[in-house]
């Protein structure tokens, strides 16, 4: 006897809908697995088998055909256990078939019949409209994570043999249910405060303006200045997530498998913090089945690079193409996929081997040629893409000791909101731009316009610093942000006058 299910794989982050088809026949007893499966699709037979007959049903003894369709499309992972196994055992007539066409089965199966979760169930119930799903049947710890879709019935289970019962009699069961505006309410809970931070006026004017205009940022300053505690602070004053955003989010992080340890929806701004010795696939992503990295994860949040000279150049040369694009393409043999990327990049360093140079309390032991080849790990289109560049200082014993504090993330926040408010209502007219970083030329040419003063002082700075064209472009786009963060319509000298200042270290050797 024929049976079909339906299921799905994950290509990127979108969603394909898999048949998966079981035949029992006559011959010699076989189980065939075909379609393009993989080395845990393969394996998935014994573990079916096995659950199967400990979930106290009997596994046929004759030849078992799983074809998975599309055949050219590559499937992976243990999700298929779960369809699998409901398909022989509808083959084989054991449990109720007229609701199979309905649900879209995933999940991993223990030698036991208990079900596993799996990873990427959120971006397959976020298509589950487009596949023609208006069901699901998932392991009991991914129901939450698939429920945050809207108008799609979701039944989660511990075992086996509760979706046979449940394929019996689908009445006694009701669908899981996430309150998801409360989810959302609870989002800034868990931010650093920017109040902790004592002075660093010109560095926390610095994130005010990032946070507000979505602009890359770079702290340059001497062991113990704060640059780390300055950009852990970030996330705590951009606006917080919206529903739209949180599912776009959770989708990244469902596929690569770390949503399953942070409940059923992401609802903080991303703060990813790789360490030095990243490789360039574990940054842009990668792998034979492609997967997000680092700056998917950070995907509109954070991408906070600590001592970004000691990355290998080659590896920071990856984030070129998407701080340009927003997104990365991964281009493989059989197939390519794109991951979404629109982050900020907070990052910081020292100014030197030694960390002193320009510090008022410790001198500086390297000579110029060191300091040369220390910043020449920085190219300088990677550069050109980095908005704010700001020279930190130590603090004095006075501002140490002192009780005086700035102004709490609260406070920064709401300037934050309505200057992006200011912003979007700007680009209302063009559904590709949200804030004043992904500005395009014409963009430019619309909304920074010049005074003859303000013209006059552009050219100087490109004369003075050696700027190139994108430099120059960035200057303008902050600018942008510090009018709409004082409320202007229009660019004055004095709003290009502070956007300069923060490309002083462009050429600091």
């Amino acid at each position: 006897m024929l049976a079909r299910i339906w299921s799905s794989a994950i290509v990127g982050i979108d969603a394909v809908k898999v048949g998966v088809e079981v035949d029992v026949s006559g011959g010699l007893p076989k189980t065939i697995v075909v379609g393009l499966p993989d080395a845990a699709i393969q394996e998935s037979k014994e573990r079916v088998k096995a659950a199967i007959k400990n979930a106290g049903f009997a596994f046929p003894v004759r030849k078992i055909v799983v074809n998975l369709t599309p055949a050219d499309l590559r499937k992976e992972g243990p999700s298929f256990d779960l369809p699998i196994a409901i398909g022989v055992l509808a083959a084989s007539e054991q449990v109720n078939a007229y609701l199979l066409g309905d649900y879209l089965f995933l999940g991993e199966l223990s030698l036991d019949g208990s079900l596993r979760p799996v990873a990427g169930v959120l971006p397959i119930a976020a298509a589950a409209s487009r596949l023609g799903i208006s069901g699901m049947i998932v392991p009991e710890n991914n129901a939450q994570e698939a429920a945050v879709v809207k108008d799609l019935s979701v039944y989660g289970f511990q075992h086996l043999t509760e979706v046979v019962r449940f394929l019996d009699n689908p009445e006694k069961y009701q669908p899981v249910e996430v309150d998801t505006t409360a989810k959302l309410s609870q989002s800034s809970k868990y931010y650093l405060d920017l109040k902790d931070v004592k002075g660093q006026v010109h560095a926390r004017r610095a994130l005010e303006i990032a946070a507000a205009g979505g602009h890359n940022l770079i702290f340059v300053g001497p062991p113990g200045s704060g640059k780390t505690m300055l950009a852990k602070r970030l996330p705590g004053i951009l606006p917080c997530l919206d529903f739209s955003e949180a599912l776009e989010v959770s989708q990244i992080h469902s596929v690569a498998g770390l949503l399953k340890d942070k409940g059923s929806l992401i609802t903080t701004r991303p703060f990813r913090s790789p360490h030095h010795s990243a490789s360039g696939p574990s940054l842009v992503g990668g792998g034979s089945f492609p997967r997000p990295g680092e700056i998917s994860l950070a995907h509109k949040g954070v991408l906070f690079l600590d001592e970004l000279t000691e990355f290998k150049r080659n590896v920071l040369e990856y984030l070129r193409q998407p701080l340009e694009d927003g997104q990365v393409t991964i281009s493989r043999t059989r197939q390519s996929v794109e991951f979404p990327a629109q982050f900020t990049l907070v990052a910081s360093t020292n100014p030197c081997p030694c960390g002193y140079f320009g510090d008022d309390i410790q001198s500086c032991t390297c000579s110029p040629r060191q300091r040369t080849q220390y910043w020449a790990k920085l190219s300088g289109p990677l550069m050109d893409r980095i908005d704010l560049q700001v020279v930190v200082s130590r603090l004095k014993a006075e501002e140490m000791t002192g009780k005086i504090t700035g102004e709490n993330s609260q406070l920064v926040r709401e300037r934050v909101i309505s200057a992006r408010a200011r912003a979007r209502a700007r680009f209302a007219k063009d559904g590709q731009v949200s804030c004043n970083s992904e500005m395009r030329s014409h963009h430019l040419r619309d909304f920074c316009q010049l005074d003859d003063g303000s013209r006059n002082l552009l050219e100087s700075a490109i004369w003075k610093l050696g700027l190139s064209a994108r430099a120059m472009d960035r200057i303008l786009k902050v600018s942008r942000t510090i009018a709409d963060l004082a409320g202007d319509d229009n660019l004055q000298t004095s709003h290009l006058a502070e956007a300069i200042q923060y490309r002083t270290i462009d050429r600091m050797q």
